[in-house]
């Protein structure tokens, strides 16, 4: 299961991709560009990078309303993405879905999903299709720590522990269910502690390191595709900005949040990547500025192209 150099300077070249992104993101709605709401998960980037980072390209995920990372890791397309996010035609749904509704079927991306825990019993299907077809794929299942109270994360861990699924749930615990502390809403300690009731392994990991993350992750999804079922796995982690765009953060200190700037799991990366000697500073500084680039350019085809039609308002839309 080593890792290589290649395999760490993409997961570099992603975390610094999905920063730039959602930086981005919260200047656009600044400037009154994005309609609705975004969930931004600036300070998670090494979960979704790490744990994607141990699937087949063929393999699948189900994201949250938090998802422009997974969507990011998993191959998703910048110009589409910002295009959406700006209600434009060339989006991936056509500007209509905006940030919580992106999918991208042809990446194995299943789709964000604007409601707590959706994507949980998605996931369980999904592994269950895959189990039925025998075509070898794992999903990668990512909810918060909120999902983990609601009745369908345990429904779904049931039937998949019972039937042996091919899927690996990740709870990205940022510590806060919109504004409520995890510890405040939960009677376990941890979430990984629950496994044990489903008979499933679960395992707790940094958050904010992107190869414990890849590594606990691998460890499932070889095992889910040996046919030895379903685990939970815990990244602990935080966000940094808050919940959603409507959110002023009152029920965090600002000490909290400094505290784990002070993690920042792409600083940390960088540091360890130039001390193993993968990249020098001026190759990760290359990396940085490519990544910058198309970005913007990205931002660019977003904002050129066209704003949908009134005449095709109602396709996609069914009763």
């Amino acid at each position: 299961m080593e890792l290589t150099a290649e395999k760490k300077l993409w997961m570099y070249r992603k975390m610094y991709e999905i920063r730039c992104f959602e930086l981005e993101v919260d200047k656009l709605f600044k400037a009154n560009m994005i309609w609705g709401t975004c969930h931004l998960s600036v300070g998670e980037e090494a979960t979704a990078v790490g744990a994607i980072a141990a699937l087949e390209k063929d393999d699948m995920i189900t994201s949250t309303h938090r998802g422009h990372g997974h969507c990011i890791a998993k191959g998703g397309k910048l110009p589409q993405m910002f295009a959406e996010l700006l209600g434009k035609e060339t989006g991936y749904c056509r500007g209509r879905g905006g940030s919580m509704h992106i999918a991208d079927i042809e990446t194995g991306n299943l789709g964000a999903n604007g409601i707590v825990g959706g994507g949980i019993p998605i996931a369980t299907g999904a592994a269950l299709a895959s189990k039925m077809k025998k075509d070898g794929k794992v999903t990668l299942c990512f909810f918060g720590d909120g999902a983990n109270n609601q009745g369908v994360f345990h429904e779904s861990l049931n039937i998949a522990s019972l039937w042996k699924l091919p899927v690996v749930y990740v709870c990205e615990n940022n510590q806060y269910g919109m504004s409520v502390a995890f510890k405040k809403s939960t009677a376990a300690e941890n979430v990984a502690d629950r496994a044990a009731a489903y008979n499933m392994p679960g395992e707790i990991v940094d958050g904010n390191d992107v190869e414990a993350v890849y590594f606990a992750v691998k460890k499932a999804v070889d095992r889910a595709r040996r046919g030895e079922g379903p685990s939970l796995i815990e990244a602990k982690t935080y966000r940094w900005l808050g919940h959603s765009k409507s959110d002023a953060n009152v029920y965090r200190t600002k000490e909290e949040i400094e505290e784990w700037k002070k993690k920042c799991p792409i600083k940390r990366y960088r540091a360890k990547l130039v001390e193993e000697g993968v990249a020098t500073e001026e190759e990760l500084d290359k990396i940085e500025k490519e990544v910058e680039g198309e970005i913007q350019e990205a931002i660019e085809y977003a904002k050129n192209s066209p704003e949908p039609s009134v005449e095709d308002i109602a396709d996609g839309v069914y009763a």
